[in-house]
């Protein structure tokens, strides 16, 4: 399986996965439709999947145009199917969703919205999390709880530390600056913002990212207890 990441918006990204076996593709949170159409007529793929995070309409605005021009099947959380655009594939939490050499499982990570999820493909060792997990940071507490948000954080810590994370936002360099300033002495985080400058001066993607990367220089997933992290998403929220 490859992974395409397409850039969409202002700061958002777009993921197409591509079977090469099977010419089969999937594409993960299409914010805007032109970007995709563009990247799957250019290549020519099969477009068959349409895998949704959440329900916000920066991940699914591309939903129904895609559906429409490649016949395409929207894949969500059943906790969400009235708010995912055209959905057609409800899932639940724990729940293996495969297609062809498509495989992932599915965990409800709740905190950013009641009906976020992400995707676990783990024979390619990648994860899909939205806006739950950013490079150096997490996404703000919309409709969840700290204490949500807190243990959705832990759940994707239990994977497996060489675990690839691709999330739904350029926001790393604008996030280590919170990170260093709370975590000052942490090497690893240095050496990170060494290579997040050099990347985006080049005009390059930082994601993806590491699971193990993420635990040794993201602040959030470095919290010890409830208390802690909730004092520092609120520093965050006003940053």
């Amino acid at each position: 399986m490859e992974i395409f990441t397409i850039p969409c918006l202002n700061d958002n990204y777009s993921y197409i996965l591509y079977d090469e076996a099977n010419n089969t593709a999937c594409v993960v949170d299409p914010s805007e439709a032109n970007p995709i159409i563009d990247f799957i007529e250019k290549k020519a793929f099969n477009l068959k999947y349409i895998l949704n995070t959440h329900h916000h309409y920066d991940h699914v605005g591309g939903n129904e145009e895609l559906k429409k021009k490649f016949n395409s099947q929207i894949i969500g959380f059943e906790g969400d199917k009235d708010r995912i655009p055209q959905i057609d594939i409800k899932l639940n939490d724990h729940e293996i969703w495969s297609a062809g050499n498509f495989k992932a499982k599915i965990f409800h990570i709740p905190g950013h919205t009641s009906g976020h999820i992400c995707y676990y493909f783990e024979k390619e060792n990648c994860l899909f999390t939205g806006d739950t997990l950013f490079s150096l940071g997490c996404g703000r507490i919309f409709e969840g709880t700290y204490e949500q948000m807190f243990n959705s954080l832990n759940i994707i810590k239990k994977l497996p530390l060489e675990t690839l994370i691709y999330c739904g936002h350029e926001y790393t360099l604008k996030n280590s600056e919170f990170c260093l300033k709370h975590d000052p002495t942490n090497n690893d985080l240095k050496e990170k913002i060494i290579k997040i400058k050099k990347l985006r001066s080049e005009g390059k993607p930082t994601i993806p990212t590491t699971l193990e990367d993420e635990i040794a220089t993201n602040i959030f997933l470095r919290a010890k207890d409830i208390e802690n992290f909730s004092k520092l998403r609120d520093l965050k929220d006003n940053f």
